[in-house]
């Protein structure tokens, strides 16, 4: 169907949806086919997202002066069901990737790993291989190795319960988040999209609900992804979208993933390492704001999106990268799933996609949704039952940078209250 886009404008002010901006500058559009958004959304979700793309859509983005409309989605059980960083690690393990540290000395893979951590890592891999060389994770010999190592970074714990982090700011990073990519020491970007590849093949192929052994367990064997959110991908680009990917998994573990969405890997934002002049990664990672690279404190997780898309997506430079910016200069759509995604998602100018994940901070922000433009969605695959409890919004639903839990603010600075779980 041909039609002009100044139409929709004005219908859609008086929807009340909650996507009521100042009209673009430049409202005149040639005429263009109209993307329209598939079915399988929840309630009137496709008819939110419609609207998005009725509003901000155009089929010739690049005319003088006009800046295509931003779209940042999370990856990990946002786009795709399960984990792809999960993915990678088990692979790794049953593969045989992952090198012995330096010396021996496990503290030299992660800033925070604590003593006991440490020695446990080193009674159990210790005397498997040389420093720099590969461990045999994958033989019944390298077994407890990787166990504990799938421990540490799957439970945040040694084996015997010992807490295997500590000393982190809980708003810019996640240790466990952060290893697997410092694990990667000593393979190039090349190497590792090759691992992440084979792992993707083996999860595509596994059945629904399948596992793999690793070490001596089992963990989950398969992913899939998400065709509503494809399609949505697929959509907000053909409407002459800047479509952008955040992840709190490896950058070329995402990279390789998201080509089948459509997105390249200069779209990509995930967890970077520094690199030696041969381009073998260390076991330290790029910084973002004021923190510089190989402090390793800031990286796609919480406040740490918010400062990698400011850099990376709208080029804002040292720390005000760590800041809210204008309304010009942020996402008009985001997407995510978890209380990792929250600073993105409340910069979105437009409207929020939030997959319910049962994740506290998050569930509060959106089903308050004080501002009209936040939409839940169940997951699309193995939704989740109903909440039975309400979210503890005000009383412990905000983790703050120390640990220290609190009610969950409005930007007013009110409390929200409970909430109860309504999209399942």
């Amino acid at each position: 169907m041909q039609r002009k886009w100044a139409a929709p404008l004005a219908l859609l002010a008086a929807t009340g949806s909650g996507l009521v901006l100042a009209p673009p500058a430049q409202a005149a559009h040639a005429p263009c086919a109209r993307v329209t958004i598939g079915s399988g959304w929840y309630g009137d979700n496709q008819a939110r997202l419609q609207q998005l793309i009725d509003r901000y859509g155009s089929c010739n983005p690049h005319r003088p002066g006009r800046t295509k409309p931003v779209a940042v989605f999370d990856w990990d059980n946002t786009v795709v069901k399960n984990d792809v960083g999960d993915a990678t690690m088990f692979w790794l393990l049953r593969n045989g990737r992952i090198r012995q540290p330096a010396a021996g000395d496990w503290s030299t893979t992660s800033r925070f790993l604590t003593p006991a951590a440490t020695e446990a890592l080193a009674g159990a891999c210790g005397a498997l291989a040389r420093p720099g060389a590969p461990l045999p994770t994958g033989t019944p010999a390298g077994a407890a190795c990787a166990d504990e190592i799938n421990a540490v970074y799957g439970t945040a714990a040694t084996r015997t319960g010992a807490a295997a982090f500590a000393g982190w700011d809980r708003r810019t990073t996640e240790p466990s988040y952060a290893w697997l990519p410092q694990l990667m020491q000593g393979w190039t970007a090349r190497e590792v999209r090759g691992f992440a590849a084979a792992a993707r093949t083996e999860n595509l192929a596994a059945p629904v609900g399948a596992t793999q052994r690793v070490g001596s367990g089992t963990a989950t064997g398969w992913v899939r992804y998400y065709d509503q959110q494809k399609d949505l991908v697929k959509g907000l680009q053909k409407a002459g979208f800047d479509v952008w990917i955040s992840s709190a998994s490896p950058q070329p573990v995402v990279e390789v993933w998201a080509q089948d969405a459509g997105i390249k890997a200069d779209h990509v934002i995930g967890i970077r390492n520094t690199t030696t002049h041969g381009g073998k990664f260390t076991t330290h990672l790029q910084g973002c704001g004021s923190v510089r690279d190989g402090a390793d404190t800031m990286i796609t997780y919480i406040d740490g999106k918010r400062c990698w898309i400011n850099k990376e997506i709208f080029g804002v430079r040292g720390a005000a990268a760590e800041k809210v910016q204008p309304a010009a200069r942020r996402q008009v759509f985001a997407a995510g799933d978890s209380d990792t995604d929250i600073s993105f998602l409340r910069d979105a100018t437009a409207l929020r996609l939030v997959v319910n994940r049962n994740k506290n901070e998050l569930m509060c922000r959106a089903y308050d949704n004080s501002d009209g433009r936040w939409i839940v969605n169940p997951m699309f695959i193995e939704p989740k039952k109903q909440k039975t409890d309400p979210y503890p919004c005000a009383t412990s639903g905000y983790v703050d940078h120390d640990g220290t839990k609190g009610p969950v603010l409005r930007g007013d600075r009110s409390v929200v209250p409970d909430q109860t779980d309504s999209v399942y």
